[in-house]
């Protein structure tokens, strides 16, 4: 495309000084060295007035430093380092191929598209290599995107400088870009083939396009959905270019050297920034030629024989028809500025896919860009991803076919361990519970290989989380609650398990006995106060009523006063004594009582009601604040040893005095309430409920959680796969399954069902006033029958006085007539006389 842009300067009859322009093509092999010399030979044995390339970053800096000395413009058509664009550091030099800084920005707009968070950078240790390197961290930072790491390919050597497998496989990520020159992109694939670092689970992006021929056809399935991103022409985001000098160049390419044209459709777009860069220095010595004074000398040269101080006179105003030019070129919009070396407007690219075809596999173009519209997906390819699926990969690492060392500790409901026989009559054990049906859905999700690993019995939560930042585990999964302390050691996961800590105890009385609960809604010097009035009362009464009141005066004064006593009961119990007052003294101490009985019969009813429904079932404790506030003595308090719970009794409750009552698991806990060696006990929110629901049914929870907080999976920090497994968790509370799972193995409940809850209020609670009535009653009837017996002893005492008189009467008339005739006469007074009794 070069020499196409020099004949077609001689088809359009474009001459300098009467000549055509010629050109000079010099393969320097990106060696800078090479690059001094060829230029150095070119410039002292031709006129050379203008310089297409360098090819390479490397050397851009060599020629656009000779170009600046010796005043002639330096169009690249390929270096692409962003140091490039300052104009006051490189005055002569200009470029046809955008920035790697336009780049770079692609790719940050191509990850976010994909909600695509970092990648890995293996990138040349150049300036191309270095700039491009720099572009793009630059643009995620400012994108919020991230860099996982770097890895250095080594152009002298041609190795990479740390091992590619270490690197990768302990990499956050799963996106490498590969920034490096097309020579050495096959030598990194293969390395990376050899390592299985290509296919299903990475996702590559290239710098540069190669030959897939070179690699063997059992690759193809790795390679299938890598990417390959490339500057390309307007045409592909379907923006305008010169179509006729295109088919112009086109047709002498083909003209002169047909066995080297390889169709329209297949020339290399870095061809067309070629033929852009020298058409550019065509049309500058055209106009330069034709604004000076003498046209047949415009362009003028020192004689100088050493080529650095050989110079071209009058450059700047060539300099400065080069910053003013605007044309429509094969590649798109040709404009330069005097403020950078890079072209204005007009950068596109293109991300090709491997794909299978009928002859194997090959690039397809599947998206494109501009810096006006953005990533656009060519609507006549579908897009395949690594694993040869439509699905867009991640860009975290993935647990697929990793193996795992998990810890688990055997904890009530969490992890339980049963024994199963099979048919033969062997028995194994078994893990069952919350942890490990929560395994089985993260291994289905993420398809990781477990390796199941019980810790002792007497470890603590704290060693377990020890165990994993050593190395012992990759994960623990158990009631493991985050705490600060714990943070600085591990990372944690999303959680798995929604905790509080609850208080336990034992199950108290539904009501307490009082025998005297009634007279507690007064007190007891109120007691007294009315007892003093209801006797003051009484008294006053009876003095203004004693001469006034008819009833009162034909009693006597203690009868008189009994009945004062039962009027002014009457009044207190809201009952008619038919005692009416008769003054009008009287009368006002008897509507004065009457209101002060109202007033404190209501008050004595309200206070009973409301103290009878507090003290139905409740616990001598009502939550952590009367613990705090020494309730409950420190001794007597459970806790268990390197839990979160003594962490947050030390810090919050005691003050960091160790006065407590350690504890080594959760079923000493619940064995030291029931055994009365501690009144409370510090237990997980899932623990204490299954127990006291189903296995304690003699202990209860008091009051609400506290020191709420969540169960979590602790994982070494940095751990390479946390946000696979967060994202696993997250999808399994979102779809209920972390809920059903708790339903499972914590709501079970098989304890007696408490009474149904009523506002109605125990016989229990009023005992001491039935108790009391009963006292009376049985007084009354004691009463009662004294009163009875005394009468009966009157009665029998009558009787024997009665009978005594009749015997004295009978023998004396038996001693005073002695005739029979008389006989008849006593029986008959007999008979009178006991009629008489």
């Amino acid at each position: 495309m070069f020499q196409a842009a020099i004949l077609l300067a001689r088809q359009y009859n474009i001459n300098i000084q009467g000549q055509f322009i010629t050109g000079q093509i010099v393969d320097t092999a990106g060696i800078e060295i090479n690059t001094i010399a060829a230029a150095c030979k070119a410039m002292s044995t031709s006129n050379i007035v203008g310089i297409v390339g360098p090819k390479y970053s490397s050397e851009a800096p060599i020629i656009a430093g000779i170009g600046a000395r010796i005043g002639i413009p330096v169009v690249s058509q390929s270096a692409t380092d962003p140091t490039l664009s300052n104009r006051n550091a490189y005055p002569a030099f200009y470029r046809t191929a955008p920035s790697d800084n336009a780049a770079a920005l692609a790719i940050a707009q191509l990850f976010l598209n994909y909600n695509w968070t970092s990648c890995l950078i293996i990138y040349q240790n150049d300036a191309f290599g270095n700039g491009g390197a720099t572009a793009i961290t630059n643009a995620f930072l400012k994108n919020g995107l991230g860099i996982a790491g770097t890895l250095v390919f080594d152009i002298a050597t041609r190795r990479l400088q740390h091992n590619l497998n270490d690197v990768l496989t302990t990499s956050p990520t799963r996106i490498v870009v590969l920034w490096v020159n097309p020579p050495y992109v096959p030598s990194i694939i293969q390395n990376a083939l050899d390592y299985n670092l290509i296919g299903p689970n990475y996702l590559w992006i290239t710098s540069a396009s190669f030959d897939l021929s070179n690699f063997n056809q059992t690759y193809y399935p790795n390679l299938i959905g890598l990417l390959n991103l490339e500057p390309t022409v307007a045409s592909v985001a379907n923006a305008p270019i010169n179509t006729t000098l295109l088919n112009a160049a086109f047709d002498l390419w083909n003209q002169y050297e047909p066995e080297t044209f390889p169709g329209s459709n297949n020339v290399d777009d870095d061809a067309f920034f070629a033929f852009d860069a020298a058409w550019t220095l065509v049309q500058s010595l055209q106009k330069f030629c034709s604004i000076t004074n003498n046209t047949s000398f415009c362009i003028s040269l020192s004689n100088a024989t050493y080529c650095f101080d050989r110079y071209l006179f009058n450059s700047n105003t060539l300099f400065d028809i080069i910053n003013n030019m605007e044309f429509l070129g094969v590649s798109g919009h040709i404009q330069f500025s005097a403020n950078t070396t890079d072209r204005i407007n007009g950068c596109y690219y293109v991300a090709n896919n491997i794909q299978y075809s009928p002859t194997g596999i090959n690039f397809v173009q599947a998206l494109s860009y501009s810096d006006s519209t953005g990533w656009q997906r060519n609507t006549f390819t579908q897009l395949i991803w690594p694993g040869n699926t439509l699905a867009p990969p991640t860009s975290g690492a993935k647990l697929q076919g990793v193996k795992l060392i998990l810890g688990l500790i055997q904890s009530a409901q969490y992890t339980n361990i049963i024994n199963v026989t099979d048919a033969l009559g062997n028995t194994t054990f078994q893990l069952v519970g919350y942890v490990p049906d929560l395994i089985n859905l993260l291994q289905t999700k993420l398809g990781f290989i477990p390796d199941i690993r019980l810790a002792p019995s007497n470890q603590t939560y704290n060693s377990l989380v020890d165990s994993v930042a050593h190395g012992v585990y990759d994960l623990v999964v158990a009631d493991i609650t985050v705490t600060a302390n714990r943070r600085k050691k591990v990372d944690f996961s999303n959680s798995i398990f929604d905790n509080s800590v609850r208080l336990v105890i034992r199950t108290q009385a539904d009501i307490q006995i009082d025998l005297f609960s009634f007279l507690k809604p007064l007190s007891w010097d109120l007691w007294l106060l009315i007892i003093g009035i209801f006797i003051f009362g009484s008294i006053l009464i009876c003095i203004v009523e004693r001469v006034a009141n008819e009833r009162l005066r034909k009693k006597s004064h203690y009868a008189a006063y009994l009945m004062i006593i039962w009027y002014t009961f009457g009044n207190f119990m809201g009952r008619d004594v038919k005692l009416h007052p008769k003054t009008i003294a009287g009368r006002l101490i008897s509507s004065a009582m009457f209101f002060l009985t109202l007033v404190i019969i209501a008050s004595y009813t309200a206070n009973l009601a409301s103290q009878l429904t507090i003290s139905k079932s409740q616990p001598f404790i009502s939550g952590i604040d009367d613990i705090k506030n020494g309730h409950v003595p420190g001794n007597r308090i459970g806790l268990l040893a390197g839990s979160a719970s003594l962490e947050y009794y030390l810090t919050e409750v005691s003050g960091g005095n160790p006065n407590y009552y350690p504890l080594h698991s959760y079923a000493q806990i619940y064995q030291s309430l029931l055994d009365d060696k501690i009144d409370v006990g510090f237990i997980d929110t899932g623990s204490a409920e299954y127990m006291t629901n189903d296995v304690y049914c003699n202990l209860t929870i008091a009051g609400r959680g506290f020191n709420v907080g969540i169960f979590a999976i602790p994982m070494r920090k940095g751990w390479i796969y946390a946000n696979d497994l967060d994202v696993a968790l997250l999808l399994l509370r979102e779809s209920g399954d972390l809920d059903h799972l708790y339903a499972k193995w914590f709501q079970y409940k098989s304890c007696p069902a408490d009474s149904v809850s009523t506002d109605a209020i125990d016989s229990r609670a009023l005992i001491g006033l039935f108790m009391m009535f009963g006292v009376v009653c049985v007084l009354s009837i004691f009463i009662f029958a004294w009163e009875k017996l005394q009468m009966t002893k009157k009665l029998t005492e009558c009787i024997y006085r009665i009978i005594d008189s009749l015997n004295k009467k009978c023998h004396s008339a038996r001693e005073d007539t002695t005739r029979s005739s008389h006989d008849s006469e006593i029986r008959e007074l007999e008979t009178v006389e006991i009629e008489h009794f």
